[in-house]
């Protein structure tokens, strides 16, 4: 009796999960309807690939020449309407990255500036582990992936602008070389 109970138990919670907490459908987005060019890109409008892997591959080269080498690159889902990306359960975000297991665009984040500033949160949950991403300050998370993303809008909304300056003056102190160090150092 007891292996049975434990054998439902072991079944439920990857449904669970799947019912209750959306963002886990990053790992398995087939699953949802989408569809995945390869391994890496997936979206709801196979006819826009071309503009999709344009922005991530313009991505990964700038976060990989600007900020750091991305070690895997992260499934990367490019949703062309809102109820795509509320199916992912993200509420009014543009877009998400899910640690290091993907990164959901809603349509009005397939910016450049966008992709590069989900890519940089998936660097950080690479470099410095998801749960320490989770747990520093907000000034720095949120801070470097405004700031390092050449996110173009000249006043964000708070408390992301305060974020985005109080990086830059802690950055030009540290510099591009020793960011990854004093980061882990904070």
């Amino acid at each position: 009796m007891l292996k049975r109970l434990l054998l439902i138990c072991v079944l439920c919670i990857p449904v669970t999960a799947w019912a209750f907490f959306k963002p886990v459908r990053v790992i398995a987005p087939e699953l949802t309807g989408l569809s995945c060019i390869n391994d890496i890109i997936c979206t709801d409008d196979v006819s826009l690939y071309e503009e999709t892997a344009a922005l991530f591959e313009e991505a990964l080269y700038y976060v990989g020449s600007s900020v750091g080498t991305i070690e895997q690159n992260p499934r990367v889902i490019f949703c062309s309407t809102q109820a795509c990306f509320q199916s992912f359960g993200l509420g009014k975000a543009s877009a998400a990255t899910i640690g290091t297991f993907g990164i959901v665009m809603s349509p009005r984040a397939w910016k450049p500036y966008y992709v590069r500033h989900e890519m940089i949160h998936h660097l950080q949950n690479e470099k410095l582990g998801m749960i320490r991403v989770w747990r520093d300050p907000k000034w720095i998370i949120e801070g470097m992936a405004y700031a390092l993303s050449q996110d173009p809008r000249s006043k964000l909304s708070e408390p992301f602008e305060q974020y985005r300056s109080q990086f830059k003056v802690w950055y030009k102190q540290v510099g591009k070389e020793q960011l990854w160090r004093e980061v882990r150092n904070l």
